[in-house]
């Protein structure tokens, strides 16, 4: 006689319950913002007015002397205007040649972990949306690239060698994907949102205007990674969970250096001192300070996934990015003391 007695369901304690259904609620809420918060480069951005026009020897290039690590520095500051200029220009066609390389290796790869999703998944739904934006925001980088004009490389060589390859952690290895995520976002992030927050910039509006909205809508792309790692890692067993307490500054230390440092082309064409550079990444004071509040966000997002344990701190240590946790996310640096 077959039995008519349901079976039995696997029980789900009450918080992981909560948990997820918060995590479900955030996707909901992150692709509805997408339809109805988003933009397009060439119809926000008025590329052809006079006030974007990009024109030689415009001051507005030069680094800002308080945000920028290479513009504190006094080698930069003792430099002939002109070349503090040209230095400028140079330095941000080529974070935004960066930018869109990272996006390009972040799009390939949050389409192959939807394309791994089962029917029904949320996840589907806010990850393709959020390529579409990274699609967007390729396109304004590229185009802020091409009107500035610099030969820019972007990334480091072997990083774009070995680019083709980093989708494929996507459904490898997701959470380390999505800690590379991170290593790539928050850096970008931290730095735009300093120059945009700084009351001393006098950013060329071209570069003020890509920021403005890169930052809009990078919000949504960051929260989604650290929900989606506050969902998913708690529940992974010890053994895993330390393996990723060690990986994460690792991987958050080569990505952060790979995409901030400048490639060898800057140190040769402007004929950077050895010792400058040195300086500048990472051996001098202030720009410790500098490494280490662009990771504040992360080390809190470790704490409440569990991943700060003995071992971990002092790996974030060793590499230098240690120091206290942010007490929200995209806390300003002032109120970090």
């Amino acid at each position: 006689m077959t039995s008519t007695q349901p079976r039995p369901t696997t029980y789900t304690p009450p918080a992981k319950q909560e948990a997820t259904l918060n995590y479900e609620q955030v996707l909901d809420d992150l692709s509805s913002a997408s339809v109805h918060r988003n933009f397009d480069p060439y119809l926000d951005i008025a590329w052809d007015s006079p006030e974007l026009a990009i024109i030689p020897d415009d001051p507005r290039w030069i680094l800002n002397y308080d945000v920028d690590p290479i513009g504190r520095h006094p080698w930069y500051q003792a430099l002939p205007e002109s070349e503090q200029i040209r230095i400028g220009m140079w330095r941000q066609a080529n974070v935004a040649k960066v930018g869109l390389q990272f996006e390009s290796i972040l799009i390939r790869g949050l389409m192959q972990y939807a394309d791994r999703l089962p029917n029904g998944d949320k996840r589907f739904r806010y990850t393709t949306h959020e390529a579409k934006e990274e699609c967007n925001h390729t396109l304004m980088f590229q185009e802020l690239v091409n009107r500035i004009g610099m030969k820019t490389p972007g990334m480091r060589r072997w990083l774009r060698t070995i680019s083709p390859i980093i989708p494929l952690f996507s459904t490898l290895t997701p959470t380390i994907f999505y800690f590379g995520v991170l290593a790539g976002e928050e850096p970008i992030d931290h730095i735009q949102k300093d120059f945009l927050r700084s009351p001393k910039s006098d950013m060329h509006p071209a570069m003020s205007a890509v920021m403005e909205l890169h930052v809009a809508e990078e919000a949504r792309h960051i929260s989604f990674a650290h929900n989606h790692l506050r969902a998913t890692i708690p529940a992974k067993g010890k053994l895993t969970k330390f393996t990723l307490s060690v990986f994460m500054p690792i991987v958050m230390r080569i990505l952060c250096d790979a995409i901030v440092i400048p490639p060898k082309e800057f140190v040769k064409e402007f004929d950077v001192p050895r010792d400058v550079m040195d300086e500048i990444f990472w051996d001098s004071e202030q720009s410790r300070v500098f490494l280490s509040g662009v990771f504040g966000d992360v080390r809190m997002l470790s704490e409440q996934c569990g991943l700060m344990n003995p071992v971990s701190r002092k790996v974030w240590r060793a590499l230098k990015i240690d120091g206290r946790e942010s007490r929200f996310r995209s806390e300003p640096a002032y109120n970090a003391s």
